[in-house]
């Protein structure tokens, strides 16, 4: 998570990952990373757990870091700098939280709320911290005795990465070929990493579903192709301190299914190219994280490696079948449930069973 300070950012951390770290309405200086895993609240495994009444129930989870807010010029040592982004270069994803709340309590570094303004600042100060990693590579490189034929292919790539954030275009605009974006792959430079947009709203902006700068800011993330969520951190982090049943009551009045933050976490899930099968019984009902595209036999592996060694067949349910019918006896009894071998491309929501033997 990156952005200014006092954006909110802090909050919305500890609504996903349910964590404690410490929030100001002030500018604090501070340069540790707060880091946590976050639910990714799932309705199948509600249901599954209903079903089967498991002694326990695990979601799929990502990890989660906060990093202390950015300011114009952070990148020239304004502020506390910007050493602490070292910390998340090997993060898969950017949340980028963004604040549309209006508080006169809560001062904004730059004086107002300006939305578009403060995503400029932000992009620009990332673009810089990948500058100055280039520029320490490519003087390293031409610094050495001999130049290697590899060292040489990298440089190249390098100066065209160099030229285009020197034009102000990011690194996943650049035009790079799919092999010089592999001969980058260990640098994990920020502008070539997806990003969600996370608007921070107030409550009466959240229940009139306008805040400054709407319109332009969803035009631009149509055009940048990113993906944009609103939140109300404040209403939210009430809303969560209220026992399960009021809460649900409290969303209702609201006219809202689901908090900001759970539809964030599970874009997040999306962006990273994340899917979950289920398991389920009675002692537990488990979603497994894999990636899109993962086959039986590797599914099998997330649960253990001799399941993956010794994969005979995989028992599959899709999700839907079971939710329709209700019980498994009627899946089985209708004919859906499936036996697949270890090139099924395993999708959403499937409920599988694997057949081992080592």
């Amino acid at each position: 998570m990156v952005g200014l300070p006092m954006v909110g950012k802090t909050t919305i951390f500890n609504l996903v990952t349910e964590s404690g770290a410490e929030t100001s309405n002030f500018l604090t200086g501070k340069t540790e990373i707060n880091t946590g895993m976050a639910r990714v609240r799932d309705e199948r495994v509600d249901y599954l757990t209903a079903v089967f009444k498991p002694r326990r129930t695990v979601y799929a989870q990502v990890q989660c870091s906060d990093v202390p807010g950015l300011v114009r010029g952070a990148s020239q040592g304004q502020g506390v700098g910007n050493q602490f982004l070292d910390g998340i270069r090997e993060a898969d994803l950017l949340v980028h939280v963004v604040r549309a709340f209006e508080n006169e309590n809560v001062p904004h570094v730059d004086g107002g709320v300006d939305p578009l303004r403060d995503i400029e600042t932000v992009s620009m100060e990332l673009l810089f911290a990948d500058m100055e990693l280039l520029e320490k590579r490519i003087d390293r490189i031409k610094s050495g005795k001999k130049v290697k034929k590899e060292a040489a292919a990298e440089l190249a790539v390098l100066q065209k990465c160099l030229a285009a954030l020197e034009n102000e275009i990011p690194l996943h605009s650049a035009g790079l070929s799919e092999e010089e974006r592999l001969s980058l792959r260990n640098y994990n430079f920020f502008t070539e990493k997806p990003v969600i947009l996370v608007v921070n709203t107030d409550e009466r902006q959240f229940k009139s579903h306008d805040y400054p700068q709407k319109n332009a800011l969803e035009a631009m993330a149509r055009e940048k192709g990113l993906e944009l969520v609103e939140v109300c951190g404040r209403l939210e982090m009430e809303i969560n301190e209220l026992p399960p049943e009021d809460r649900e009551l409290f969303l209702a009045d609201l006219g809202v299914k689901e908090l900001g933050v759970d539809r964030l976490v599970r874009a997040a899930y999306g962006q990273l190219g994340l899917i979950s099968f289920l398991t389920a019984g009675e002692d537990e009902v488990k979603a497994w994280t894999i990636h899109r595209g993962s086959t039986a036999k590797k599914a099998a592996g997330k649960i253990h490696s001799d399941i993956e060694r010794g994969f005979i067949r995989a028992e599959v349910v899709a999700f839907e079948d079971l939710h329709a019918l209700g019980s498994m006896a009627m899946v089985k009894e209708k004919g859906l449930a499936r036996l697949e071998g270890k090139d099924y491309i395993v999708k959403d929501g499937d409920i599988i069973n694997f057949r081992f033997n080592v």
